[in-house]
C-alpha cells in the first residue's frame, strides 16, 4: 500500500502500536441507519458514552451500537443513584472527543473516568470502538482491552 492509499495512525493506534496490543483497523460506514463495515458483523460494532452520575462525575458505558444503554443499571454499579449522558455540547471538553469519535482508549489516557463494557463484548470475544475519529475504528480482543483501560464488564443495555 502505497503512503498515500494508507490510512493515517490515530492517536489510538499509536497508544496500542506502543503498548505492543494487537488491533485491525476497520473503517465504517453508516447506511440507511445503520453502520456497517465491510467483513465484521455488526453486533460487535460498539459505542462509547460519556455520562455522568451525581457521585462519581463523568462516567463510560459502552454498549452494542445498536442496543439502548440501562441508565438504571449503569448508575447501580457505578455508585450513583442517577447518571445521565453528557451534553453533546460540553461532550469535547469533557472527553477530549467530539460525539461518534468517543473511545475508552483516548479517554483513559487523559482522565481516570470509570469505564463500563457491556458484557456481550465479552460473549464475543473481540468488539469494534472508535479509533478517535469519526468512521475509523478498531478491532481488538475485548477482555485485553478491558484490562488495558481499567474497565468491568457488567449488564448495561436495557
Amino acid at each position: 500500500m502505497s503512503k498515500k492509499n494508507k490510512p493515517k495512525k490515530t492517536l489510538v493506534n499509536q497508544i496500542l502500536d506502543k503498548a505492543k496490543i494487537k488491533y485491525e483497523d476497520v473503517f465504517i460506514t453508516v447506511k440507511e441507519g445503520k453502520p456497517s463495515s465491510q467483513n465484521n458483523p455488526s453486533d460487535i460494532i460498539f459505542k462509547t458514552l460519556a455520562l455522568t452520575g451525581d457521585k462519581t462525575g463523568p462516567i463510560i458505558g459502552i454498549i452494542p451500537v445498536q442496543k439502548h444503554l440501562s441508565e438504571k443499571k449503569l448508575a447501580n454499579i457505578s455508585g450513583n443513584k442517577k447518571v445521565k449522558m453528557i451534553p453533546q455540547k460540553d461532550l469535547q471538553a469533557t472527553t477530549g472527543y467530539v460525539h461518534g469519535a468517543n473511545n475508552p482508549i483516548g479517554i483513559r489516557q487523559r482522565h481516570d473516568f470509570p469505564i463500563f463494557i457491556d458484557q456481550l463484548a465479552l460473549t464475543y470475544g473481540q468488539m469494534i470502538v472508535s479509533a478517535g475519529e469519526i468512521g475509523h475504528s478498531i478491532k481488538i480482543n475485548s477482555q485485553e482491552l478491558a484490562d488495558f483501560v481499567d474497565a468491568q464488564f457488567s449488564d448495561l443495555i436495557e
